[in-house]
């Protein structure tokens, strides 16, 4: 059997590229890291017309220039690891921008294919696009698409196998200019001389030399023979090439580049003249409006979480009976001890109690999934880009913010895309109170306890907004005081608007929610067991134990636990919010894992509960004397603001290189969450709430 063929799949950010993998792939992708790097690694199979065939989705990038780590990682990727074909998904609509990361494919003489996604947008826009004239023009081939409808698909990959198996490199040669062209001929000819051990094509490096490129220059000055000879060719041209042209050989080279794909979409694309107005336009003069925009992207995020808790509301009630059933099986099976209260308590009530909310989740991560593939999400990020800036953030913080929603690690490691290390710290100071998929539980559980249906999705969205209200106002205290220094202004692309796809829209909710039934099965079941040890040992004396009940047997020994004399100790400072020991347990175990704070509840309270009833959670936690709504709320807003979860410290030294800005992190949130806490608990009592 012939051996897969290898396939590199690169495209501009919202050129459509992740729904053609998806539509290549379907359920078979494996996510993973690059090696050494953590820039997202995407891999899927397909078959087709009897060939296996290996998608490697390359990070969406503008070019091959080795500025950001996704253009670094897709370029190493091409040039070292050398794929049979790339496909590079170009915007239909937006031939011209797209094309300026093809000629750099055409630079390389890498084998390509050109999939001209988005086809039917152009078309209802006026452009007629003649994809063969375009290939002539090129020499690679165009294969006209429909990516989201599962259009033109077997013939991309007919195609790519075509090229591939024939090791058809580009029929065009990119040339400069006669200026240009004198200069990379005579570096090329010094590399091959100096006999240069490089993946890549000598008239590539000397491209890029003369880009000063700083990776390839450092290449050259290590391993080349008579590198400085080469290097100071390369210094002179330059030189030369800003007095004649004037400007800089990076800048000319870009203009050429821009100047062949600016002429093959003139010769390849006509414009109906009777086209009508644009209906994305119509539509962004509302969405973008410097008066509507921001309350529109509010109640866009309001409709959000009335959804995920109204609708959530019935699969989560059947999860619950589901684990309630299992817990109540296995207590009738097993027999009283350590290993039932283990099983039932520990591992039922601490793990179910995490995946009860699964139906929530993965409705919130349709809604999210919803958002970003209609392009909605770019322009919600030009609308609050507009409030970043009064508060010394940069535009692009919002992206790491965004990603914040879902998860706190990635937030961290997508400030990476910010140039200037003091947007960077900033950002991820602040990122943290972007409530992630992990709070949301949380939320749901106690929103759910204590206050009617009609209210909850309401106090869950106020829990949201509090946490990017705070995020600004500490954003804008870091740019006075600790992080001082300008901001920079960031240009922002929109993309089309496009109809989202049943199929991406589930890959990417399955994705998410498959990620976080793993984690309870993991993480959060080593957490429920060891939280089930400590608040089990050591067990109290007998004599503690005569003549009380069942139910005051089972609170003593919880309090006697190791968990509980912990609680025990930090209750006095939780007092004044309401709190009492047994949620101190839950915030302890929280710093692992913002979902244990329920699996932790779950074991306090159903352990401290006679004859191990299997009621739900949230009717336990109604039942307690000293919780009501007010301290529900409470306890959302110290969960939302408190010390972030160990990953995310973690990965905080991890991109900072020290300990001191994570400490500092975990201290300055912890403070903050029990002076926001403390206020609204006491201003609460005052106002006469309970």
């Amino acid at each position: 059997m012939s051996r897969p063929i290898v396939i590199g799949l690169a495209g501009n950010p919202n050129a459509g590229k992740t729904t053609v993998f998806n539509a290549l792939t379907g359920a078979h992708q494996h996510v993973g890291n690059y090696p050494g790097v953590t820039v997202e690694k995407k891999e899927g199979i397909a078959t087709h017309a009897g060939r296996e065939l290996r998608i490697i989705d390359l990070p969406g990038t503008y070019s091959l220039t080795a500025y950001s780590m996704e253009e670094i990682v897709a370029r190493d990727f091409v040039v070292h690891e050398k794929p049979d074909v790339i496909i590079d998904v170009v915007d239909a609509s937006n031939l011209e921008r797209n094309l300026y990361l093809t000629t750099q494919f055409i630079e390389l003489q890498q084998p390509t294919v050109v999939a001209l996604n988005m086809i039917d947008v152009a078309e209802m826009s006026g452009k007629r696009i003649d994809h063969e004239l375009l290939g002539e023009l090129l020499g690679v081939p165009f294969v006209p698409c429909v990516a989201a409808r599962g259009q033109g698909m077997r013939e991309l990959l007919d195609a790519a196998i075509r090229v591939a198996d024939e090791n058809r490199k580009p029929a065009l040669h990119m040339r400069f200019g006669s200026e240009l062209d004198c200069h990379v001929d005579q570096i090329e000819a010094m590399l091959v001389a100096s006999e240069l051990q490089s993946d890549a094509a000598p008239r590539w490096l000397a491209i890029k030399l003369l880009e000063n490129d700083a990776r390839v220059r450092e290449m050259v000055e290590k391993q080349a023979a008579g590198a400085d000879e080469i290097l100071a060719a390369v210094d002179s041209a330059r030189s030369h090439i800003e007095r004649i042209v004037g400007d800089d050989a990076e800048v000319a080279i870009a203009d050429q580049r821009y100047g062949l794909a600016s002429g093959a979409v003139r010769q390849a694309m006509q414009h109906d003249q009777t086209r009508r107005i644009d209906w994305s336009d119509a539509v962004d003069r509302v969405l973008v409006d410097r008066v509507l925009g921001l309350p529109i992207f509010v109640l866009f995020m309001w409709l959000m979480f009335e959804m995920v808790f109204r609708l959530g509301g019935p699969p989560m009630e059947w999860v619950e009976a589901f684990f309630g059933a299992l817990a109540g099986y296995a207590s009738s099976v097993l027999p009283d001890g350590d290993l039932k209260s283990l099983i039932v308590d520990g591992i039922i009530g601490g793990v179910g109690g995490v995946l009860v909310f699964v139906p929530n989740i993965a409705l919130l991560f349709i809604a999210i999934s919803l958002l970003e593939d209609s392009g909605y999400m770019a322009r919600a990020a030009f609308v609050v880009d507009k409030v970043m800036h009064h508060v010394g953030l940069h535009g692009k913080s919002f992206i790491p913010m965004l990603i914040g929603f879902g998860c706190t690690v990635p937030a961290v490691l997508a400030t990476r895309t910010l140039d200037r290390e003091r947007d960077r710290i900033v950002t991820m100071m602040i990122v943290s109170f972007m409530s992630c998929g992990a709070r949301l539980p949380v939320y749901i559980l106690l929103a759910g306890a204590f206050f009617a249906p009609h209210v909850a999705g309401k106090v869950i969205f106020s829990v949201y907004a509090l946490g990017v209200a705070v995020a600004m106002f500490m954003a804008l205290v870091f740019r006075s005081t600790l992080l001082k220094g300008p901001t920079t202004p960031f240009v922002m692309e929109l993309p089309p608007y496009r109809m989202p796809t049943l199929r991406g829209v589930a890959i990417h909710v399955w994705e998410r929610a498959w990620h976080y039934i793993k984690k309870a099965g993991t993480v959060i079941l080593g957490f429920a067991i060891a939280m089930w040890v400590l608040m089990s040992y050591p067990k109290p004396p007998a004599d503690m134990l005569e003549g009380l009940d069942a139910a005051h047997q089972a609170t003593v020994a919880l309090e006697y636990s190791a968990a509980g004399r912990m609680g025990k100790a930090i209750e006095p400072a939780l007092r004044p919010l309401g709190f009492d020991w047994r949620i101190g347990v839950a915030l302890i175990a929280g710093f692992g894992a913002k979902e244990v704070v329920i699996s932790t509840l779950a074991t306090a309270y159903s352990m401290a509960e006679a004859g191990g009833e299997t009621e739900n959670l949230q009717a336990v936690l109604r039942r307690q004397p000293g919780l009501s709504p007010l301290v529900a709320y409470a306890l959302m807003v110290f969960v939302l603001m408190y010390v972030p979860c160990l990953g995310t410290i973690a990965v905080i030294y991890r991109e900072t290189g020290s300990w001191r800005w994570p400490a500092f992190a975990a201290t300055y949130t912890t403070v903050l969450a029990w002076i926001a806490a403390f206020i609204v608990y006491n201003v609460g009592s005052l106002l006469g709430y309970q």
